[in-house]
Parts: structure tokens; C-alpha cells; sequence
């Protein structure tokens, strides 16, 4: 099938979602514009901080997004591009949107505070301190994994070592000069009170001359020193006022992030070229080593439906919602765009699939599998793909290659650093109890709610978890994401009915997604049990006992979660619940 075609049929598809499902959610759980929001009522200019609609928005796409929407539809492609776009539309409509939009909405009746504590309130306290443990793990694989993508994005050798990499050096080089950008982005707008409108021209102008600049004057470091740079970077970007660096520089990113969407849309409107991936290839995918269920439902995550939202939306968006009347845009919205971003990358791979006269025209060394899929990473894959579309345009390989591979980079670094600090709202909130004030707090309640201690601590422990390396740690987020995604549901589903509102849109979302999670940490569990009891290779065992543990633990925690929730679903006397 023609690729625009796709493309077209989906935005329709997505459109509509917002436009109505979207509305009658708002409708239903009783969105009140005129309710005043936790980013007025608890400001405190560090965390609670009012933002403009279009700010949060870019603050809040960009961290939900990270690389998951590109990752994801290329590596599930191999059960063909029909399951996958139908899981993307549906599961973005129904399951994703409903979840991330749920999440914000009720964070914001709560404080502001996370999923644990909308569980606390309307489950029980035991199911939030599980809950926070769970959502804790999740973050550090979060950190871990994005940690490692971003160094592999930055790290590059001396010219003429092995390890020359100036794709890489040019990235590194932007991504410091937009760190500097925003900084100055923040003082402006928030200290100066400089317009937003000419702020925002002049940001943008700004950030195009970032690009210039380190396109020209690569950054050439290695892996080492970038694992330290990072790690440095996200424990000072995650305990500093949101005003002077995460909302502007989230604000700036989301028009890079845009504008690769943007560029996309047109390399595919011109190009158009045809989708040479089969539409199905079978249950066993295209190697016949796979299982469509559960693989593919755990595999696309964002994009269809993500655990980490949830996070994001009740941890760092809730804080700063101007007001409620922006949540089905920032929450709904912002997802259905995850969405549009996901579709696009499943037509990448569905181009280049098996279409070695494409990347031979110009001049990509990517190679092909005996299968016909690409062979190189997700990342390389979606901007091969759009960077080849957009030759047809008359735009320069090379250069729109770059200016992708800093986009996607863009999202890591932005999800990196919002996944720390929401870490530390999890460890923090887990030692204060309803009702307390973190500032009563004494001895080593107090030490651990220190936001410079709490972030330290997940800086080490996700810094250790870097260490090991990308692939070795996304197996792990797959299902822990997913997981966290039903119990989001849970929760929400359980506050709803317990101030009287229609939670029966969550019921099949929340079902199919302990399902599939479930399944896929049992199968983990005991094929990577297998592994040990009669190992292939030795280097495998410490990845393998990791997976094992991870999987054995998350079913645990979550099936005494799903208890504890069901029996506030279906209790006659549900617990008091803050409206």
C-alpha cells in the first residue's frame, strides 16, 4: 500500500479520537475550567510552576515521547505493518490517550501528586508503597536505558581513530549549545517577562544557529567521559526550579521535535513511496521466532499505550497545568501526536524493508538481513528512512541524517532527565505518609526526602544500571512500562468510581493490558530460567539472573496490586476520596 495513504488514513483516524472520544471523556469525568489547579494553590516556584499551554505541552511531548515511538513499530514491523498500525490507532484512541489524559486529570485533583498517591487515597496505603516501589524499578530502567541511548548518540572517537564517529560529535556539540539556549530562554521569559510570542521567534531563530554552529564544530569525546557528563547533567538538571531549565529547554526541544515530524510528513507527501514490508507476515513474525501475543502489545508501547506517562503526566505535567481545561490537550492530545510520530516510523521501515537500491542511491552503509529488514538500530532505521524520502525533496542526506539522529537524541535527553526527577518525587512520597508535611520530617525520613539525597541515590543506582548497556536493559522496561500502564488504569478507575464518575471506559484497557504484561513476564521468567538452568554462553548468565529476578518481582508486586484494586472496585463502601 502507498505510504500516504497510510499516513492520511491515520491522521483521520486520530483526528476524530480527539475530537470525539476525547471531548466525551472530559465530559464525563467533569473537567472544570474555572477549578483552581495545584500549580496555583501549592506553588512554590521549584516544582510547582504555572506554565503556558503551549509550553507544558512541548515540556510534556517531549518527555513522554523519548525514542519509544521509534522503537518500538520498527522492531515489532516483523509481524508486518497492518497488526502494528491497528495497535498504534486503536490502543492510541482508546487505551493510550484515555490512560495519559486519566493520569493528569487525576493528579491535578490530588495535589499534584503521583499515581501512588491517588492509589493511597482511594486503594490503600499498602497499595501505594507497592506501587511506588514498582513505578521506582520502572524509573531506573528509564534512567538506565535512555541514559545509554544518549551516550551512544554523543560518544565519538579523535579523527582517524576507529571510534570517529562525527554524526555523533555534531549532536553532542548541538545538544550542549541548547542546553545554554534554554537556560537563557528561561531567564527572558520567566525572570524579564519577555513575551512569549517574540521569545519564541527569536528561540527558534536561536536554535537553528545551534545547529549551524555544532553541525560545523563537532564535540569528539568518548563514551567514558560522557557517562560522566550525563550522569552530572541529570542529577543538577533534576533538582533545579522547572523555570530555569525544564520547561524552556522542553519548550525549544518540541519545535525540533516538531519540525523532524514536519519534515517526515513532507519526505512522505513527496516521496510517497510504497510499503515493501509485508502487511502480515504470520503469529511467528517475519523470523518465525516470535509470538504476536504478547510481543507486539509490549513492544509498541509508546505510541499505543505507555506506563511511563502516567509518571510524567502525575509527576512533573500536574504540577504546572495553568488550568484543567488544558489537560485533554496536553494529555489527550499530546499523546495522539506520540501516536502520529509512531505511524511514521513503522512507514520507514516499511520503505526501506528489503530495499537495498534505496540506501545504495544514497550512499548509507546500513545493510540488510537475510529477512529483508534493516539491520541497524531503530534510531538509524527511522532516520535512514525519512532522510531518504526527504533526498526526493532535493534536501542533502547527510545533513538531514544529522539534524534526525539530534532529534531523536532530543527526546532521550529530555525523557533522561524528567524520568530523575520523577524518581525522586517516587522515593520521596514513599517515606511521607497521607497527611504528613515533608518539612515535620525528622531523622532518616527527612535525610531520604531530601530532594539532593534522593537524586543522588537514583542517579547512582540508574548510572550503575547504564553501565550494562542498552540491550540489556530495554528487555526489562518493555513489560515493566506496560505493567505500569494497567495499574495507572487501576488507580484511575478506582478514584473515578469512588466520587461517583463513569470508570467503565478503563475495564478493557485495564484487562488486555494485565493480559499481555502478564504473559509476557511469565514467558520471560521461564525461558530466561531455562537459560540458566542450561546456558548457551557464559556471558549471558548476569543479563539473564537480572531478567529473571526483574520479572519474578514485578508479577508479585502487580498481582497484589490487582487484588487490592479489585476489591476497591467492587466494595459497596468505597473509601473517602478527595473530588
Amino acid at each position: 500500500m502507498n505510504s500516504l495513504v497510510i499516513l492520511l488514513i491515520s491522521i483521520v483516524v486520530l483526528v476524530c479520537g480527539y475530537l470525539f472520544y476525547g471531548k466525551w471523556l472530559a465530559k464525563e469525568w467533569g473537567v472544570d475550567p474555572s477549578r483552581e489547579t495545584p500549580a496555583h494553590t501549592l506553588a512554590d516556584g521549584l516544582d510547582y510552576c504555572p506554565a503556558k499551554a503551549p509550553v507544558l505541552l512541548g515540556h510534556h511531548f517531549a518527555s513522554i515521547a523519548g525514542a519509544g515511538p521509534i522503537n518500538g513499530p520498527i522492531q515489532a514491523a516483523v509481524f508486518g505493518w497492518v497488526p502494528v498500525l491497528l495497535w498504534i490507532l486503536v490502543g492510541g484512541v482508546f487505551f493510550g490517550a484515555t490512560h495519559d489524559f486519566a493520569a493528569l486529570f487525576s493528579s491535578i485533583r490530588h495535589e499534584g501528586k503521583s499515581i501512588g498517591h491517588v492509589i493511597e487515597v482511594n486503594i490503600g496505603r499498602r497499595g501505594k508503597k507497592l506501587f511506588l516501589v514498582f513505578a521506582y524499578l520502572t524509573l531506573l530502567l528509564v534512567v538506565a536505558a535512555f541514559g545509554s541511548i544518549v551516550v551512544g548518540t554523543f560518544a565519538s572517537g579523535a579523527a582517524g581513530s576507529d571510534a570517529y564517529n562525527i554524526a555523533n560529535g555534531r549532536t553532542a556539540s548541538i545538544s550542549l549549545l541548547f542546553i545554554v539556549l534554554a537556560v537563557a530562554f528561561g531567564f527572558f521569559v520567566y525572570r524579564r517577562n519577555a513575551p512569549l510570542g517574540v521569545s519564541t521567534v527569536i528561540g527558534v531563530a536561536a536554535l537553528v544557529l545551534c545547529i549551524v554552529l555544532g553541525y560545523n564544530f563537532p564535540i569528539h569525546m568518548g563514551a567514558n567521559f560522557w557517562n560522566v557528563f550525563v550522569l552530572a547533567y541529570i542529577l543538577i538538571a533534576s533538582v533545579t526550579p522547572v523555570w530555569i531549565l525544564l520547561q524552556p529547554r522542553d519548550y525549544l526541544n518540541s519545535f525540533l521535535l516538531y519540525g523532524m515530524i514536519a519534515l517526515a510528513f513532507i519526505g512522505i507527501l513527496v516521496a510517497h513511496p510504497s510499503m515493501a514490508l509485508p502487511a502480515a507476515t504470520g503469529f511467528s513474525g517475519i523470523n518465525g521466532n516470535s509470538q504476536l501475543f504478547p510481543v507486539l502489545f509490549i513492544t509498541v508501547a509508546c505510541g499505543a499505550i505507555s506506563g511511563f506517562h502516567s509518571l510524567v503526566g502525575s509527576g512533573t505535567t500536574a504540577k504546572q497545568l495553568d488550568n484543567e481545561k488544558d489537560a485533554m490537550a496536553i494529555g489527550y492530545g499530546g499523546m495522539l501526536i506520540e501516536c502520529g510520530l509512531a505511524v511514521i516510523s513503522l512507514i520507514c521501515v516499511g520503505v526501506l524493508f528489503g530495499n537495498s537500491d534505496a540506501l545504495a542511491s544514497v550512499g548509507s552503509s546500513m545493510a540488510l538481513a537475510e529477512s529483508g529488514m534493516p539491520s541497524g538500530s531503530p534510531t538509524a532505521v527511522f532516520a535512514t528512512g525519512v532522510a531518504f524520502m526527504l533526498t526526493k525533496v532535493g534536501m542533502p542526506y547527510d545533513v538531514m541524517y544529522s539534524v534526525l539522529i539530534l532529534a531523536v537524541s532530543a527526546f532521550c535527553l529530555t525523557s533522561l532527565d524528567t524520568a530523575t526527577r520523577l524518581a525522586r518525587y517516587m522515593l520521596q512520597e514513599f517515606f511521607v505518609d497521607e497527611g504528613e508535611d515533608v518539612k515535620n520530617l525528622t531523622g532518616f525520613k527527612k535525610l531520604i526526602s531530601n530532594p539532593f539525597v534522593s537524586t543522588l541515590i537514583t542517579v547512582i543506582l540508574g548510572g550503575m544500571l547504564m553501565l550494562g548497556g542498552y540491550d540489556k536493559i530495554w528487555p526489562l522496561f518493555g513489560a515493566a512500562n506496560q505493567l505500569l500502564a494497567a495499574l495507572a488504569l487501576l488507580a484511575c478507575a478506582a478514584w473515578l468510581g469512588n466520587v461517583g464518575k463513569n470508570n467503565k471506559m478503563f475495564y478493557i484497557p485495564m484487562v488486555f493490558m494485565l493480559l499481555a504484561t502478564l504473559t509476557s513476564l511469565a514467558i520471560t521468567f521461564k525461558t530466561k530460567l531455562g537459560r540458566l538452568m542450561n546456558p548457551p554462553e557464559v556471558p549471558t548468565v548476569p543479563a539473564d539472573v537480572l531478567q529473571v529476578l526483574f520479572s519474578a518481582v514485578l508479577f508479585v508486586l502487580a498481582f497484589i496490586l490487582v487484588v487490592e484494586g479489585w476489591k476497591t472496585l467492587t466494595s459497596k463502601k468505597p473509601a473517602e476520596s478527595k473530588k
